[in-house]
C-alpha cells in the first residue's frame, strides 16, 4: 500500500499524479498534527478570554459580518453555515475531481492557520483513503468567497448530511456513517468557514486539467509527427538551428520531440517535390511550443496555490493575530485557467487544420483517405466533427475572469468567476483530446498509403493503434472508430515529463 505523509513540504503536480494514479493513502506527520492542535487550542483560548468580534468566528458572514453571535451559539453558527451554503446545482463533479478537492482541502488545513479540530481533518483523510466521494455540483461558486457552494457540499458528510458515492453508487451519507462507525463532527468555532472558504474546487479542476494538458501537449507533438509523414511533409523546419535563434522554451522542446519521433524515417529521407509545407505542419514548434509555455506558466500559479492557506480569517499563533483578508479570491486561478483554455484550444485548432490537409487529396493521397471516393465518403465527416469541436473551443475560450457580479448585499462586490473558468477549461481539455484523436485516426490512415516506412517509433505506435482501430478500406460506422481512438489516447502510456 502506498502512503503519502502530509508534512507541509511542497505538494507538486508530480506528487499529486502519483497519489491519484496509485490510489495512495494519506496520513499526517506528527509536526502537522501539532500545528493543527496548537492552532485550535489558541483559538479556543482567544474566544474564552475576549468579547471582541472576530469575523466568521463570533459574527455572521458576508454582509452580516457586524452581527455578533453569542458564544453559546458558535457551534450552531458553523453547522448552519455549511447547511445554508450547500446550494450547488447542475451536473455532478466527476469523482476524480472530488478526490483532488479532498486532497487540496486537507493540504490547506494542514498548515495550522485555520483553527480546525484535528478530528475534522482526520475524517476528511478517511473519506479520501476509503474513496468516499461527496456529491458535489458544478454550479454555484463565484470563485471569490472561496468556492462556497461546492465546498459546502464537500463538507456535508462531516455533519452526516448530503449524499456520497461509494463504489460508483450514490448513497445517503447516513448509511456510510453507520457502516464506518462514524459519529457526526460537532463543528467548533470557525470550522465551517475554514471548510467553505478556499479555492479547492477551482484548484482541483485546474490540477486535473494541467495533468491532462501535459500529456495532450506531448501527444499533439507525436500525432503531428505522424501526420507530417502521412502528408509527406518536410522536416528541416524542426532543425535546432532555427529554434535556438528564437529560443522560446516550449518551441525548442517541441522541435526536439518531433526530431526524436521522426528519427530514422524513410519518408523523411525520400525526395520531396514540394519546397514548403502549410503552417499547420511547418509551424508546429511555434504553435505547440506556445501552448507548452502556457502550461508551464499555469503550473507555476497552481503550485503556489495548492501549497497555500486560502480560508479566512487566518490565525497566526506566534504573532497573536487573527486576520481577516481575501486569500480565498480566485483571481490568480481564474485568469490562469482562461489562459490554459486558450493554450489547449490552439492545440486543437492546428490539429483540425492538419486533418483537413490530410483529407484534401494532395501529395498523392486519395480524396478523404479512402479508395473509390464518391462511392465512399471515407474520412470526410470526422473532419466536420473536429471542426465543430474546435469551433466550440473558441466559444468556450471567452474569458470568465473579466466578468464579475455583486453578491452578499454589496459586501462581496468583485468576484473572480474562477469556478466558471474551471468547468469551461475541463470541457476544452476533453474537446482537445477528441480533436487529437480524430487527427490520429486520419494520420494513421494517411501513412498507410505511403510506400515507405516512418520511424521505428512511429511505426510501433501505429501498430498498437491498429490493434484497436482497423484501416478504413470502405465506409463503416466511424463513430466507433473515433471513440476507440479517444480511448486509445487515454490509455496510451507514454514517457512524457510532468513539469
Amino acid at each position: 500500500m502506498n502512503n503519502y505523509t502530509i508534512d507541509n513540504k511542497t505538494l507538486t503536480l508530480s506528487i499529486i499524479n502519483d497519489i491519484i494514479e496509485k490510489e495512495t493513502k494519506l496520513q499526517l506527520s506528527n509536526s502537522v498534527i501539532k500545528k493543527i492542535e496548537d492552532c485550535r487550542a489558541y483559538l479556543d483560548k482567544k474566544i474564552k478570554n475576549s468579547d471582541k468580534p472576530i469575523y466568521g468566528i463570533n459574527t455572521g458572514f458576508g454582509s452580516l459580518c457586524n452581527n455578533k453571535v453569542s458564544n453559546d451559539d458558535l457551534s450552531k453558527l458553523q453547522s448552519n453555515l455549511v447547511l445554508s451554503h450547500a446550494c450547488g446545482t447542475g451536473d455532478k463533479v466527476p469523482n476524480q475531481i472530488v478526490r483532488i478537492m479532498l486532497l487540496l482541502k486537507i493540504q490547506s488545513l494542514s498548515y495550522g492557520h485555520s483553527g480546525v479540530q484535528l478530528k475534522t481533518v482526520e475524517r476528511l483523510i478517511e473519506m479520501f483513503n476509503k474513496n468516499i466521494f461527496p456529491v458535489v455540483f458544478q454550479q454555484g461558486s463565484l470563485g471569490a468567497s472561496g468556492d462556497l457552494a461546492p465546498l459546502a457540499h464537500l463538507s456535508l458528510p462531516l455533519l452526516g448530511k448530503g449524499k456520497v458515492i461509494v463504489d460508483g453508487i450514490e448513497v445517503e451519507t447516513s448509511s456510510v456513517m453507520k457502516s464506518n462507525n462514524w459519529s457526526i463532527i460537532d463543528l467548533q468555532s470557525k470550522e465551517g468557514l475554514a471548510l467553505l472558504n478556499g479555492t479547492q474546487f477551482m484548484g482541483a479542476y485546474g490540477i486535473w486539467s494541467l495533468l491532462k494538458s501535459m500529456k495532450l501537449s506531448y501527444m499533439a507533438d507525436l500525432i503531428g509527427s505522424i501526420s507530417l509523414d502521412g502528408f509527406d511533409g518536410r522536416s528541416e523546419c524542426f532543425d535546432e538551428l532555427i529554434h535556438h535563434i528564437r529560443p522560446h522554451k516550449g518551441q525548442i522542446k517541441t522541435a526536439e520531440n518531433i526530431r526524436d519521433f521522426l528519427k530514422g524515417s524513410e519518408i523523411q529521407d525520400s525526395f520531396k517535390e514540394h519546397v514548403q509545407d502549410p503552417y499547420s505542419f511547418r509551424c508546429i514548434p511555434q504553435v505547440h511550443g506556445a501552448s507548452k509555455d502556457v502550461i508551464e506558466h499555469v503550473k507555476n500559479i497552481f503550485t503556489t496555490e495548492i501549497n497555500s492557506v486560502t480560508d479566512n480569517p487566518t490565525i497566526f499563533i506566534n504573532e497573536d493575530k487573527i486576520l481577516s483578508g481575501g486569500n480565498f479570491h480566485g483571481q490568480p486561478l481564474a485568469m490562469s485557467m482562461d489562459y490554459l483554455a486558450i493554450g489547449l484550444a490552439e492545440l486543437g485548432s492546428i490539429s483540425e487544420r492538419r486533418t483537413y490537409q490530410l483529407i484534401s487529396g494532395q501529395r498523392g493521397l486519395p480524396d478523404f483517405l479512402v479508395a473509390d471516393p464518391g462511392l465512399n465518403s471515407g474520412m470526410m465527416i470526422p473532419q466536420y466533427t473536429a471542426a465543430s469541436i474546435a469551433s466550440q473551443n473558441k466559444q468556450l475560450c471567452t474569458p470568465s475572469s473579466v466578468d464579475s457580479i455583486v453578491s452578499s448585499n454589496g459586501q462581496e462586490d468583485h468576484v473572480s468567476m474562477g469556478a466558471n473558468a474551471a468547468t469551461k477549461l475541463y470541457k476544452v481539455v476533453e474537446n482537445t483530446e477528441r480533436i487529437l484523436a480524430i487527427e490520429l485516426l486520419n494520420a494513421c490512415q494517411a501513412i498507410s498509403f505511403r510506400d515507405k516506412k516512418s520511424s521505428d517509433f512511429i511505426e510501433n505506435i501505429i501498430d498498437i493503434f491498429r490493434d484497436e482501430v482497423a484501416f478504413l478500406d470502405k465506409d463503416r460506422l466511424l463513430h466507433d472508430d473515433i471513440e476507440d481512438s479517444i480511448i486509445f489516447l487515454q490509455n496510451l502510456s507514454v514517457d512524457f515529463e510532468i513539469l
